[in-house]
């Protein structure tokens, strides 16, 4: 059985409006309600190109001008933004503060909670994503949509869905959450169910290929959730046919694996 963790801030990159309900340790808060958001404002810097998708090589929209206002929807990951312009269209913009500024209006959530057990907290993410099984994957995929998913993406809605809680929106800030909260376990077989896994760059698919690896110093390129039983709920290419569920022992997961923990 998995032991009872600490009770959620409910509170990450984002602030969310709860309840006035007292919390006691060994609980947690699980959304009850429906999620809605406030966006961001911002405003363009520098003559920045509006693209269909987050990647330099995407189709060009038009050219957004010095000046222009738009709404950010999504941060994408490190280096994109998911916006509306004030027409209406979408797309996506280089997050660099050379082409934007941020910071007219910060973003919150609201949502009515009810208490619950970590243990049942991370059964009710398990359980979300597991309804997510099947779909398509797509690398910087929109946050604003569950039609395709990248690895961090459907981690992200997984809690969302699941508990309320909006983690960041790529791998990396999600690893630095969890180093934050200092529950942090490099060995996954102490992991538990819920918890987020963290990997490493695929180097082959033998153990020799990882042996002088300094896995302290590797960049964080795939994250998935730990179901229990030696599982991971995940996606991670096109190929692979989208959200799915991969055994971990003996495989590239174990020898690519860095650490795992939970933003509970």
């Amino acid at each position: 059985m998995m032991k009872m963790k600490p009770w959620i801030h409910a509170v990450l990159s984002l602030s969310l409006v709860t309840g006035t309900a007292a919390v006691l340790p060994g609980q947690a808060f699980a959304a009850s309600g429906q999620v809605t958001s406030d966006y961001t404002k911002a405003r363009i810097a520098s003559a920045v190109s509006l693209r269909t998708s987050p990647s330099v090589e995407a189709d060009k929209i038009r050219y957004l001008k010095e000046g222009e206002n738009v709404t950010i929807l999504n941060e994408t990951n490190d280096y994109w933004f998911h916006v509306r312009d004030v027409r209406g269209t979408t797309g996506y913009i280089s997050s660099n503060s050379k082409y934007v500024r941020t910071g007219y209006k910060a973003p919150t959530s609201r949502v009515s909670f009810t208490k619950v057990t970590a243990t049942e907290a991370a059964r009710k993410v398990i359980a979300a994503g597991k309804e997510y099984l099947g779909t398509p994957y797509e690398f910087g995929s929109s946050r604003s949509d569950t039609k395709t998913f990248d690895c961090s993406d459907f981690v992200r809605q997984a809690y969302l869905d699941g508990i309320g809680l909006k983690l960041p929106s790529d791998s990396r800030s999600q690893g630095k959450y969890i180093k934050r909260k200092g529950d942090v376990k490099t060995d996954w077989k102490e992991l538990e169910p819920g918890d987020i896994m963290f990997f490493m760059e695929y180097e082959g698919s033998k153990a020799s290929d990882y042996k002088d690896v300094d896995k302290l110093s590797e960049r964080i390129t795939h994250n998935g959730i730990y179901i229990g039983n030696g599982k991971i709920l995940q996606t991670y290419s096109k190929k692979s046919g989208g959200v799915r569920i991969d055994t971990i022992e003996g495989s590239q997961w174990e020898k690519r694996f860095l650490f795992g923990g939970s933003p509970l």
